[in-house]
């Protein structure tokens, strides 16, 4: 069954990686990628990093982006515009919490704007 994908931006990487590791300890069947640091690994974001996590957690039924703070939303917003073909969303929703809530909504097969919204009226 297709899930909405989940995009886990942050300015660091090991903080993406871990909640990427919360989560999927308990929810196991939604796509969730992330997208941490700069490409050199230091503290910051990348829209080519965003880009490729958004692809890669397509599968069909749109992406949910969550975000950190700063550039993390304004590098999550050029990637939605550069983004053709596939239906995203970006939530407000606190980066821990929305996450794993959008993953939670996500796992019951619910639909991106069922998602989002789920998660917008959980905060």
């Amino acid at each position: 069954m297709e899930r909405v994908g989940i995009v886990l931006i942050s300015h660091s990487s090991k903080i993406a990686e871990g909640l990427k590791e919360l989560i999927s300890q308990v929810i196991t069947d939604v796509p969730i990628e992330t997208a941490g640091g700069t490409e050199e690994n230091e503290i910051g974001t990348s829209i080519e990093k965003i880009m490729e996590s958004i692809h890669r957690a397509d599968y069909g039924k749109g992406v949910l982006l969550f975000y950190d703070i700063g550039s993390a939303k304004m590098n999550a917003e050029i990637a939605i515009e550069m983004a053709e073909s596939i239906e995203i969303m970006l939530s407000e929703a606190p980066l821990v919490e929305g996450s794993y809530v959008g993953a939670v909504e996500s796992g019951m097969g619910k639909s991106l704007k069922e998602v989002y919204d789920a998660v917008g009226k959980a905060f």
